[in-house]
């Protein structure tokens, strides 16, 4: 019963998180907007008053810089207005009225820009904020479904006869619960949650390169490759890998979006793909999509030893470090070039 509880209260937690999130950046959003608004009308004025010194109206011009200056939301811009105002007595100083207008509209051009990177920036903090809440969640979630599953267990009678078809379910719990309890949780999830930390502070290719060696580690992958398509969408290019010989992935071939494969299916199909170990021949495989606001731009394929493709811990790590990679990759300036000159 606490298990269960504990799952509510998890889910109420990161939906509250999302919410709130959601509510913050559309008021945030409509701020914005209302700001643009008013320097679009104030723009207006300023063109008008523009033409009104063109045609040499003094009346039309006192005018215009008067509802200028009521619109005016910033000290200096108001104090150019009240500069140009006091010359329109005397249209033999059209230059300077022009002057102290245009002063004025950079002001307020200014003070919107200023305002609306404050606001992207809070954005920016509440978005990442809300990631880490709903990542901590869904690495509670993942840590508590097994520790529920063991009471379950224990409550069965000592004496009650098992059939065969019960003791084949139970050893095939039993053999994918234990690759999840072999590792504790918690140095797992400090090592998951710092990875996700330097991966949003990454800065070059090298250092990326090192963390997805560490996320290599976390999930027990003996290795790891990104693959990212390519502009057209129609292929997967490999752009960053662990584990292999740089020989030999320089010699992998582009896979083809419709192949029959498992990173292909993962791209078009932006779910994430398993392959089943083949116990003595090859390890198991978890392929992760690489998600964007454009859709699906890639996918983290990672060869996981032991039979830990089976682990929902395992595949949860392969989701997030993929989602953590949506990111960083078109975000850092260095992946940006290494891109560029090979091509992905």
């Amino acid at each position: 019963m606490r298990s269960r509880a504990a799952h509510l209260a998890l889910s109420a937690v990161a939906f509250a998180a999302i919410l709130a999130a959601a509510v913050f950046i559309a008021t945030s959003e409509q701020y914005v907007a209302t700001s643009r608004t008013a320097l679009r009308a104030f723009d207006a004025v300023v063109r008008e008053t523009t033409s009104s010194v063109a045609d040499f109206r003094g009346d039309a011009v006192a005018k215009s810089i008067g509802a200028l200056r009521s619109m005016a939301s910033t000290d200096k811009a108001r104090e150019s207005l009240d500069r140009a105002a006091a010359k329109t007595d005397n249209f033999t100083e059209i230059a300077a009225i022009l002057d102290h207008v245009n002063a004025a509209r950079l002001a307020e051009i200014e003070s919107a820009d200023t305002a609306e990177a404050a606001t992207r920036k809070l954005e920016a903090v509440a978005l990442t904020a809300t990631a880490v809440v709903v990542f901590a969640v869904i690495v509670a979630l993942v840590v508590l479904r097994p520790a529920a599953a063991e009471p379950a267990q224990m409550q069965l009678p000592a004496t009650e006869a098992a059939s065969g078809d019960d003791l084949v379910l139970r050893s095939s719990q039993e053999t994918m619960a234990g690759y999840v309890t072999a590792r504790p949780a918690g140095p797992v999830l400090r090592a998951a949650s710092q990875l996700c930390t330097d991966l949003g502070r990454v800065s070059d290719v090298e250092e990326l390169r090192q963390l997805i060696g560490r996320a290599a580690d976390v999930m027990d992958a003996s290795g790891l490759i990104v693959w990212m398509g390519t502009p057209d969408g129609s292929q997967l290019m490999p752009t960053l890998s662990h584990g292999y010989l740089p020989e030999i992935v320089s010699r992998f071939p582009p896979l083809s979006r419709s192949a029959e494969n498992a990173a292909a299916r993962s791209y078009r199909t932006s779910q994430i793909q398993i392959v089943l170990a083949r116990p003595g021949e090859s390890n198991g495989a978890i392929v992760a999509p690489v998600l964007s606001s454009q859709g699906c731009v890639g996918v983290l394929s990672a060869e996981i030893r032991g039979g830990g493709e089976t682990s929902e811990s395992v595949q949860a790590l392969a989701a997030i470090f993929a989602a953590q990679l949506a990111g960083v990759l078109h975000s850092t300036p260095d992946a940006h070039e290494e891109r560029r000159a090979t091509g992905t």
